[in-house]
């Protein structure tokens, strides 16, 4: 195959391909239609494809080699023959039959696999193109006065027209050259497949005569070089189409480059109209142009800017009809939604409602079965007895994912746990379950109708939306908004942020790693009041489930919290009822927080000595609650006066532990939301509600132990703290602090005033007990009874 070289120069005028025949034949018919060697048309035979066919017939080896003739094409750029034939035609057979040696005809081409050979003219370095032409003038145009006359000369004492002209024609001589430079460049690649073709035709017929080659085979390469041959034309053809589109493509950008500026043009020329337009509106009304008859030259544009203006003006009328006609839509639409909106509260509230309305049915249809279950005048077992049974226990059982399948009746289920983890029935006492389950639906009940109400809750939304930006500050809307309850899923956020406004009052709650190096202390240390807070732990909310087990992690922060406050406040170290009000913050709050706040109910709500061993704050705030009950709720307080039910006894741990386990779980949330922010008057508010809101129930018992056991559990069934809410912060109204604060220093001074006498007389009891002599004749009443 033939290549060019790609070290040649693109400016060597001439080299030789030699194509070897056999003695006494040409490339063409006769050797008259050779051309001279010198000639710039030396490859111009008669038939392009004829002298194809007959470079074929002689490189048939069926010719004779000995004697070679080399037949010389000129072409205009340097190449090479690469000889190596297709290494995947050849099996070893031929390979074998390379290594032999050659006929004598073909010593000289010894290395080539082919019996001729291309050579080609050394590289001789590269020539100026002014020479190149020169070189070409002096051998095919040798008539040409022009270049005569350039030659002689020198250029030197010619003019300078005949300098141009023969610069001119040059010039023109140099274009010709390039013409029949692409010529031959075509002709050079129709030999370059002529040559391939020949290639394959050589090898095949070169092989041994035992060795038929496959008909077949060559049937094949033949038709895949037709191939190879038809996709190369076809590569051609598509390179020039793609030039040809690129073309076009440079050729519409210009177009569109110049409709763009044309396009610019025409908005600049009516932005200069429409300035026009409105200067000549404004002028009209002062000055009336006088009227321009048909040939004025100013008639055409004003009646075009005229018909412009009425366009517009239509445009702008089709706009304002389009915008009404969407506008009365969008009102349409807005409506139907609206009353769709409407529609679906209204079925949420006619299905809270029903569900409560099933609630109710239901907690009274627990009370029927329990009353039914032993009946007065009947004792014998009938199948009404076993119906009856069957419905309380499948009433009794909680959510759960095993349901009864044969059960007549299928109640209204409720979860074991409240959201707080509070256990909803208990798990002993028949009796006991039947009211908690009770209590339960009612609670329920509540529950639904106060979802019927969502303005608390968008209310809180509302609030933290206008608080992104800022911090939250003591206000009086967020005052009534807490009064009011605070979401679950906010409570949290709140109650901290109620801790830390407290927590800036302490030396110590800047610091950083303060409660870390207590929790350090307890560890490395025994303290105390350690022995006794392991032995409240499970004690302290037994039926909530984050504290029911030594292993719950409620159990573990506890034991943290009240080991680092023991160690803080040595002087109380730990009491009774601290253990509940920690645990109660826990189930909002993380470790550090709830143990500061912690500190402040016991540094900061309360009284001094509130939780000391003399619970002498807490005695004094009994004192007080009395006399706010003698003003407020007179008649009750009467009444228990009249009966000498000492109703105090039930209200201290109401608050010493702030209602902890007096009241149900969500009455005691909401009662620790306002007592963080307000701080302990908000326990003498709950705590008046709560007898208000049973005044009327409690003014019905006639004797003494009745109502002190009513006392023991009314709390239990005060279910709606929306009604609790409204009379402790509405009904109770006015109930000032500084009235609270005056009657602590006064019950206070009494208070200590008796614990000294108490004091005295007990040292003077142990004193007579000492001096006695008969003391050692004492004895226990064991002693003596045996």
């Amino acid at each position: 195959m033939i290549y060019p070289n790609p070290n040649a120069s693109a400016e060597t005028a001439r080299n030789v391909l030699a194509v070897e025949t056999a003695p006494g034949e040409l490339v063409g018919e006769q050797a008259a239609n050779q051309p001279a060697p010198g000639h710039p048309n030396t490859i111009n035979f008669y038939s392009l494809k004829q002298w194809g066919s007959e470079l074929k017939n002689s490189l048939r080896p069926g010719r004779g080699h000995s004697d070679s003739r080399r037949t010389v094409f000129y072409t205009n750029e340097e190449w090479e023959l690469l000889d190596p034939p297709p290494k995947d035609l050849e099996d070893p057979m031929v390979q074998e039959d390379k290594k032999r040696p050659g006929p004598e005809g073909n010593k000289g081409v010894a290395g080539s696999g082919f019996p001729f050979d291309f050579g080609r003219n050394p590289y001789k370095g590269k020539r100026p193109l002014k020479d190149i032409i020169g070189s070409y003038k002096n051998r095919h145009s040798s008539g040409d006065p022009a270049g005569e006359g350039a030659s002689a000369g020198g250029g030197i004492g010619k003019l300078a027209p005949d300098v141009q002209l023969q610069v001119q024609s040059q010039q023109e001589e140099l274009e010709r050259l390039r013409k029949d430079l692409a010529s031959q460049k075509e002709l050079v690649r129709l030999l370059q497949q002529t040559v391939r073709s020949s290639q394959y035709d050589r090898y095949f017929s070169s092989s041994r005569p035992g060795e038929g080659v496959p008909k077949g085979l060559l049937v094949l390469l033949h038709q895949k070089d037709d191939q190879i041959l038809g996709l190369t034309g076809q590569l051609e053809r598509c390179g020039l189409e793609r030039e040809s589109l690129q073309q076009e493509v440079r050729t519409l950008k210009g177009k569109v480059g110049e409709l763009n500026e044309q396009l610019g043009m025409l908005m600049e020329t009516i932005q200069a109209k429409d300035e026009v337009i409105v200067k000549l509106s404004e002028s009209e009304g002062c000055t009336s142009p006088p009227p321009a008859g048909p040939g004025s030259p100013l008639a055409a544009p004003a009646g075009h800017d005229q018909l412009e203006v009425d366009r517009l003006k239509d445009n702008l009328q089709g706009y304002k009809t389009q915008n009404k006609f969407l506008n009365k839509e969008i009102l349409e639409l807005s409506a139907l939604r609206r009353n769709a909106e409407r529609r679906e509260r209204d079925l949420m509230a006619k299905y809270s409602s029903l569900e409560a309305k099933l609630c109710q049915v239901e907690s009274k249809y627990l009370i029927l079965l329990q009353e039914m279950q032993a009946p007065v005048c009947s004792e014998e077992q009938g199948p009404a007895r076993e119906v009856i049974a069957q419905l309380l226990e499948d009433a009794l059982q909680v959510e759960s994912q095993e349901q009864p399948e044969q059960a007549v009746l299928k109640p209204h289920l409720v979860s074991e746990y409240d959201i707080y983890g509070f256990r909803t029935v208990p798990e002993d006492g028949e009796e006991e379950r039947l009211v908690a389950r009770v209590r339960a639906l009612d609670l329920k009940t509540l529950h639904l109708a106060e979802h019927q109400d969502v303005s608390t809750g968008v209310k809180w939304e509302n609030y933290f939306a206008s608080t992104v930006n800022r911090e939250m500050v003591r206000s009086p809307e967020l005052k009534n908004l807490i009064r009011a309850g605070i979401p679950h899923e906010h409570r949290s956020k709140v109650w901290k942020w109620c801790v830390d406004l407290h927590r800036r009052k302490f030396k110590d709650g800047a610091k950083p790693g303060y409660f870390q190096a207590l929790l350090q202390k307890a560890l490395e240390k025994q303290n105390p009041a350690s022995k006794q807070i392991e032995l409240d732990l499970l004690r302290t909310l037994p039926n909530n489930k984050h504290y029911s087990s030594p292993t719950s992690e409620g159990v573990q922060k506890l034991r943290s919290v009240l080991l680092a406050f023991s160690w803080r406040n040595p002087d109380i170290g730990y009491c009774q009822g601290l253990n509940r009000l920690a645990a109660v913050a826990l189930l909002y709050l993380e470790q550090e927080d709830a143990f500061w706040c912690l500190v402040a109910i016991v540094e900061v709500f309360m009284p001094r000595d509130y939780y000391t061993k003399t619970l002498l704050g807490s005695q004094v705030d009994q004192r007080v609650f009395r006399d706010l009950m003698s003003e407020k709720l007179a008649r009750l307080h009467a009444h228990f006066e009249q009966y000498k039910v000492d109703y105090t006894l039930i209200t201290f741990n109401w608050f010493l532990v702030v209602f902890v386990d007096s009241v149900v779980s969500d009455i005691l949330f909401k009662i620790w939301d306002s007592f963080l922010y307000e701080g302990p008057k908000v326990i003498f508010r709950f705590a008046l509600a709560l007898f208000k809101y049973k005044e009327e129930e409690i003014l019905k018992l006639q004797d003494s132990m009745s109502i002190f056991k009513y006392l023991r559990y009314f709390t239990r069934t005060i279910l709606d703290a929306r009604k609790l809410i409204s009379i402790s912060f509405g009904d109770l109204n006015p109930f000032p602090l500084r009235q609270i604060r005056n009657r602590r220093a006064y019950h206070l001074e009494k208070v200590r005033l008796e614990l000294t006498e108490l004091e005295a007389i007990r040292e003077d009891f142990l004193r007579e007990r000492d001096s006695s002599p008969d003391k050692g004749e004492l004895v226990s009443d064991e002693e003596e009874d045996t």
